[in-house]
């Protein structure tokens, strides 16, 4: 699968990358390589899996040395085998080594993220389930984290605390604590009549008895954080026989959630559940580097 980067939102963490590794310079290469020295590296994939960010590779060497030619052997979002050659590099020895590192750290991780992300995918194939990412992300890599997360065949989940309400058990505590107005209806007016319908609203429940209250509510999706499958096929039936009585002509369906604790060994189980959603925090802080070395001819 092949998804869009915005190259753009991408250029501080690049240049954070480049001046955090090379600094002042490749001290040990500018000793020891001649200026003029001339090479082609090839990218190989050591273990099967899924290439993610061979356009990040292109533009880090670019940023390092724009007359350095790099060319992609596969396309990005492939399946490769171990060993397969999945791109090269061709320029100046210097600025090769100098960008070895640095393009391998973003090729390694975000193919490790997409190879994980469609081992997940795979496991729910033929449900209508959705495999989304989370916030549990490198500070100032979730650009790039996400992207990876899309080229695995998943889907991103909202962007930051800025473009979604997500009311989880920690808000409802604290809400509880302050002696707030706290009904969940009129927690969510005081929402809408803040944004509108311009943003959608989740509300995490972690037991049956508060599905209807939420539902009740108004609100765009509920997450099932940490409920057992059989709970969750519960609660949406529970969804289901609401959205039967209520006034459907201007609400859209109610989106469900799953959330908490989810793995490759559990996941179609949640799946099997009819839920909508199934957010996966280890797609993003749990992957293993896909493991990708770079051979100078």
């Amino acid at each position: 699968m092949q998804s869009t980067l915005n190259l753009e939102n991408i250029s501080d963490i690049v240049q954070l990358a480049i001046k955090e590794d090379i600094g002042k310079g490749d001290i040990t290469s500018e000793i020891f390589i001649p200026k003029d020295s001339k090479s082609e590296g090839i990218f190989i994939a050591n273990e099967n899996g899924i290439v993610a960010g061979l356009p990040v590779a292109k533009y880090v060497l670019s940023q390092i040395d724009d007359n350095l030619v790099f060319t992609s052997n596969v396309e990005e979002g492939s399946r490769v085998s171990k060993g397969t050659a999945i791109a090269n590099v061709k320029g100046s020895t210097q600025s090769i080594l100098s960008a070895e590192r640095l393009v391998l750290n973003f090729l390694q991780r975000l193919s490790g993220i997409a190879t994980l992300t469609s081992k997940f995918v795979e496991k729910v194939k033929g449900y209508k389930t959705q495999i989304m990412d989370t916030r549990k992300t490198i500070p100032g890599s979730r650009s790039l984290e996400r992207y990876a997360v899309r080229v695995g065949g998943g889907t991103n989940h909202r962007m930051g605390l800025y473009d979604q309400i997500l009311v989880k058990d920690n808000h409802l505590k604290i809400i509880e604590s302050e002696k707030e107005n706290g009904t969940m209806n009129s927690l969510v007016k005081k929402a809408r009549e803040r944004i509108g319908r311009k943003m959608l609203i989740e509300v995490e429940v972690d037991d049956l008895s508060h599905v209807r209250d939420v539902l009740n509510a108004g609100v765009d999706i509920i997450m099932f954080d940490n409920m057992e499958p059989s709970k969750i096929s519960e609660a949406i039936k529970t969804v289901k026989e609401y959205e039967k009585v209520r006034d459907t002509a201007m609400d859209k369906a109610i989106l469900t959630e799953a959330s908490g604790n989810i793995t490759l060994e559990n996941v179609e189980s949640y799946a099997q559940t009819g839920v909508d959603r199934i957010s996966v925090g280890m797609i993003t802080h749990s992957a293993k580097v896909l493991d990708i070395s770079l051979e100078i001819v």
